[in-house]
């Protein structure tokens, strides 16, 4: 694996700034957790230090994982991270033209990450994306929800190419909402055989909106995604 990374400058990272959410606290209590202060945001040099630090240990296990999850892949992962300043904190996984998987994050994620174990739970739920075939995966459900939705309009007389669209769209994003269970629960194993604390690093969800439980939305409500990375972190 190499490490695409340049030179982030501190003032770079100081400069981005994210709207955080309160969170539990650790203290019990009947229903509803107490709300206590995000942890605070860490300087622009520690930002950079965790993630080298976490991308020096989650790496190879996430490697290890891929070779023994899904043998027929490209496992030897490579880092990336989007300079450009004004792009809001993400983190995607895709494939370069040789087949050969790429984890991206943008300058806005790193700084916004409160510890490693929040940047270790979202490069490892990225890599899952790729060893659990996702994209490929994704792929077939939009071209089966374009074929049926395609039928369909033309069955009731209205436009086909209309339906396929709107079936493949459908079938897509469904599905997506797995996808993401599935890359929390990959995810957390490879967290945690890094050294790492995934329910810990899982809190990175209490600070971005909560995209609830819509019919077309991309992912699942937040607390579904913290109760998946809990569960399986107690069978590890």
């Amino acid at each position: 694996m190499r490490l695409m990374l340049s030179f982030i400058a501190a003032a770079a990272l100081g400069a981005c700034t994210v709207e955080t959410a309160d969170t539990p606290t650790s203290q019990p209590a009947p229903q509803k957790p107490k709300a206590t202060q995000s942890p605070p945001q860490v300087s622009s040099r520690t930002a950079v230090s965790n993630f080298r630090a976490v991308v020096a240990q989650v790496e190879p296990v996430a490697e290890r994982e891929c070779r023994a999850r899904a043998p027929d892949l490209n496992c030897d992962f490579k880092i990336i991270v989007d300079e450009r300043t004004n792009q809001p904190p993400n983190a995607f996984q895709t494939l370069d033209k040789s087949g050969r998987p790429i984890l991206g994050f943008t300058i806005a994620l790193i700084a916004d990450a409160r510890n490693r174990d929040e940047v270790a739970f979202v490069m490892g739920h990225e890599a899952a994306h790729h060893i659990s075939k996702h994209l490929a995966k994704q792929q077939q459900t939009a071209i089966g929800g374009a074929i049926i939705g395609g039928i369909i309009a033309a069955s009731v007389g209205l436009d086909v190419n209309a339906g396929q669209q709107l079936g493949g769209t459908v079938g897509a994003r469904a599905y997506s909402k797995n996808n993401e269970l599935e890359a929390d629960a990959l995810g957390t194993v490879i967290a945690k055989r890094a050294g790492y604390d995934p329910v810990r690093g899982a809190q990175f969800f209490t600070r971005i909106p909560d995209p609830g439980d819509r019919f077309l939305g991309t992912h699942p409500p937040n607390a579904s995604r913290i109760e998946t990375v809990r569960k399986v972190n107690s069978q590890l």
